[in-house]
């Protein structure tokens, strides 16, 4: 983007809460020990003591601040969405430019794979994928990049197909460049920005949807401080409504962030929408 591109762009008022949000909980992440009252593993107080000056958003079952095991979350729950979403993008969009630019057999075949792995709802089949993997961060990182490769592969071989047909392409065509130059240098550079988009917006739908992992015990495992084993525990607990408020509204709050921002790049891309 350029520095007159920028001058223009307007921060809207979701724009800018959801840059603050998400530098919030960025903050949490790198400053979770200095931010946090209390360690997230150490019990503190009495079982399941109420919100109060002294402890924010109260104690869980096991007498450990709400409040600090929130703020420990987000090292658990940012890196991963991070992560799959990095991953996924990599191996999706290879992929899919890949299928889009060559066509015939191999197109077919990758194709084929996507509409495969698509054909599962998300969630049933990263539930699939980590239960036979086995609890684990780990391993739910491996079966949500499994379920999002695919989405970024259709997308950049739209964008690849679209891009393929122009006039600069055939140019570059004409003047005798290798086909891998032609993919990298002048058909790619046009195709980044949806995919961009996006990852922005799936970030927070990968947070979801690790969190529902954890929270039916294929994620983290306890007494790791993450959000969905956190409101699972809260879960157990209805009346002492603040052991799952505090990482709920944590999923709440990041989701709504990143969906914000977003929001914002798709307009400021495609005025169009608007």
């Amino acid at each position: 983007m350029t520095l007159p591109a920028l001058n223009r762009t307007r921060i809207s008022v979701p724009l800018a809460i959801g840059i603050l949000v998400v530098l919030f909980w960025l903050a949490a992440t790198l400053l979770a020990p200095v931010l946090s009252p209390f360690d997230p593993m150490d019990m503190v107080a009495k079982r399941l003591q109420a919100p109060s000056w002294k402890h924010w958003l109260g104690t869980d079952a096991l007498g450990r601040d709400v409040l600090s095991r929130t703020l420990y979350g987000a090292r658990h729950s940012l890196p991963i969405a991070v992560i799959v979403v990095g991953i996924a993008v990599s191996i999706g969009a290879m992929l899919g430019a890949i299928s889009g630019y060559l066509g015939g057999w191999v197109d077919a075949a990758i194709m084929r794979l996507v509409d495969v792995t698509l054909s599962f709802p998300p969630m049933l089949l990263a539930m699939a994928v980590a239960a036979s993997l086995g609890p684990g961060l780990g391993n739910a990182t491996i079966a949500m990049v499994i379920v999002w490769w695919p989405v970024y592969a259709r997308l950049m071989r739209a964008q690849v197909l679209e891009v393929r047909e122009r006039e600069h392409v055939e140019a570059a065509i004409a003047a005798g460049a290798s086909r891998p130059r032609i993919l990298v240098k002048h058909i790619l550079p046009l195709c980044w920005t949806p995919v961009l988009i996006s990852a922005t917006m799936d970030l927070g739908q990968v947070i979801l949807l690790a969190a529902s992992l954890s929270f039916i015990g294929l994620g983290a495992t306890p007494p790791t401080p993450e959000w969905g084993s956190m409101i699972s525990e809260g879960a157990a607990q209805f009346y002492s409504w603040w052991v799952a408020f505090g990482p709920g509204m944590a999923i709440l709050t990041i989701v709504l962030g990143f969906n914000f921002i977003g929001d914002a790049l798709h307009d400021h891309f495609d005025p169009k929408s608007k």
